[in-house]
């Protein structure tokens, strides 16, 4: 497959975060000259208002009359400014025009008396800003006196000009150094990610072990850790339950392939029509049991609980599945001369199951009894609804209570047994029961000789 051309995910994270960085970087640069600009004008308002004030000082009342007592020597050092231009403009409501540098604009609106008013215009064809105010106190009675200080903009402006120098390339430098920590940061996060998909590239299919010793996984990457390793676990088990089913069947299979050979080679050299169906009478034989040997070694690895298919699951009836398996064992139990008989409901029993391993399972009890009960004995199977139990019963020589956890191996089979069996229907039975909630166990016959294999739903 071709591997996707989009980003990498420490791609993804070093373009956001530098980003937002970045974006973050330039509000908080126009934030700061913002808060500068707000800054330097109050503190040259400031000195603005009081130039405004040191001529407000200068405000005599002569004859009556409002005048401004200032010498030619306090209107120079008024003016006086290294970088910008100052002007002024002193005039009274009854007396005119009493000191003026420049022309100012007409007063828009009325001034409250002690009250500055700042405001941006032209004076004398310059940008300037502006103080306005009105004095009530010092003036002649009934009189008003309205003075304006402006100063021209080049030390403010000047200012934010300083400030942008300084300013931004201290930013910038706080932008590469948070970039580079950023980095650094998404890197070392990320490299429980990468130690993850090395662990994953250097695994060998015959060998798959968990992921469990890395000790510094951040929580966010532990469900994915997690769900890897059940992965691992379900392939895994998958891996060995095939590689028994291979040598189960290929240890169990050679035997009777073997005899196949051999038997089917004798009838071939055979020319008494006797010998010779005799021969093929053993190769029938052989077929049957290697029959008998893949269906259940196929049933196995269907039972088998680290098999990856997944349960078809259904309501069944166990009653009916038991009535129906008595009928398909009818033939084996009458070859051998046992009584085979059924001792509970009708119906009833209702679980929810598969119905092809519960009838499998219910097959391999009933034929683990014909096959080494007694001959001519009795072979029972029944079902209990409360709790709900299936059970088989023969009268045979039962099974001594140190083997009875042996009988449930694969291929296990005592020695002396009788039967032809080839040692996997109990082990079958029991991965049946165990998938389906309920526990398997060999128990005494309540009647007296034999042994009961129990099955009991939880």
């Amino acid at each position: 497959m071709p591997r996707d051309s989009g980003y990498s995910l420490r791609q993804r994270l070093l373009v956001r975060l530098w980003g937002t960085l970045f974006i973050v970087l330039v509000l908080s640069t126009v934030a700061a000259l913002a808060l500068a600009r707000h800054i330097g004008t109050v503190v040259y308002d400031h000195w603005l208002y009081d130039s405004a004030m040191t001529l407000a000082e200068q405000v005599k009342v002569r004859d009556g009359k409002s005048v401004l007592d200032l010498p030619r020597s306090s209107v120079e050092m008024f003016e006086w400014d290294r970088v910008d231009r100052v002007f002024g403009e002193v005039s009274s409501q009854k007396g005119g025009m009493l000191f003026s540098n420049a022309r100012f604009p007409k007063l828009a609106g009325t001034l409250t008396p002690g009250k500055p008013r700042f405001y941006d215009t032209q004076v004398n064809g310059k940008q300037a800003r502006v103080v306005a105010l009105r004095l009530k106190e010092g003036a002649a009675p009934d009189d008003e006196v309205t003075i304006q200080v402006a100063e021209t903009r080049v030390k403010r402006d000047s200012l934010l000009s300083d400030i942008l120098l300084i300013f931004l390339p201290m930013q910038a430098v706080i932008l590469v150094v948070t970039c580079l920590l950023v980095w650094f940061a998404v890197t070392s996060s990320l490299r429980a990610v990468e130690d993850i998909a090395l662990r994953l590239s250097n695994y060998e299919p015959e060998r798959l072990e968990p992921i469990d010793d890395l000790t510094y996984l951040p929580n966010e990457l532990r469900p994915l850790l997690d769900a890897t390793n059940q992965l691992i676990g379900k392939v895994a088990d998958a891996q060995l339950t095939q590689r028994r089913f291979v040598a189960n069947a290929a240890h169990q299979l050679r035997t009777p392939l073997a005899t196949l050979q051999v038997q089917a080679e004798r009838a071939l050299r055979e020319s008494d029509p006797v010998r010779t169906n005799e021969a093929l009478a053993h190769v029938l034989k052989a077929i049957t049991r290697s029959r008998h040997m893949v269906h259940q070694l196929l049933t196995l690895a269907r039972s088998d609980r680290s098999a990856e298919k997944t349960l078809e699951m259904g309501k069944v009836d166990l009653a009916e599945l038991a009535r129906e398996e008595l009928e398909r064992s009818a033939d084996a139990a009458i070859a051998r001369g046992i009584d085979l008989g059924y001792e509970g409901p009708d119906a009833g029993g209702e679980l929810v199951g598969e119905a092809y391993l519960l009838r499998e399972m219910i097959a391999n009890l009933v034929d683990n009894a014909i096959r080494y009960g007694r001959e001519n004995g009795q072979v029972t199977l029944g079902l209990t609804l409360s709790p709900l139990t299936l059970y088989v019963d023969d009268d045979g020589p039962g099974i001594p209570p140190e083997d009875r956890a042996l009988v449930f191996e694969r291929f296990y089979r005592r020695p002396g047994a009788a039967g032809d069996g080839c040692g996997l229907g109990l082990a079958i039975a029991k991965e049946i029961a165990a998938r389906h909630g309920a526990v398997l166990r060999v128990l005494d016959n309540p009647a007296g000789q034999g042994a009961r294999l129990e099955v009991q739903f939880s």
